[in-house]
């Protein structure tokens, strides 16, 4: 799968998505950190990658529809977290991946569970 990772994510979590085998990129390799969330949307549309960040302002699927792209994954870290933490975390969704896809769903992953925001279908 391709993924973005927005600007909070460094060298080790790339490198947990290439070991995993994924197509992963980041925002500081692209040069495009400090871009506004909405570029940065816009982008992982157009490039057709699963966005993997921290930023909670991407769980407002009013301003940032999961269904338009190839989905969003918000990691949330309690307070004070270390680098265990977050790689669990990140570990966690790569784990649910190889159960179902993210293609158009938002994913709120957190230390215990990952809440799954699907498109409702009228």
């Amino acid at each position: 799968m391709r993924f973005k990772l927005d600007e909070n994510f460094g060298k080790r979590t790339l490198n947990i998505f290439q070991a995993a085998g994924h197509d992963v990129r980041t925002t500081l390799d692209e040069g495009i950190q400090g871009c506004s969330d909405r570029n940065l949307y816009d982008i992982c549309c157009e490039e057709r990658r699963c966005l993997v960040t921290l930023d909670l302002d991407f769980s407002d699927v009013t301003r940032f529809s999961p269904e338009q792209g190839s989905g969003i994954a918000v990691i949330r870290v309690p307070r004070n977290p270390s680098l265990a933490v977050l790689e669990q975390l990140i570990r966690l969704l790569l784990r649910m991946l190889s159960r179902m896809t993210i293609e158009k769903n938002l994913w709120i992953v957190e230390t215990s569970r990952i809440r799954i925001h699907q498109l409702h279908k009228e």
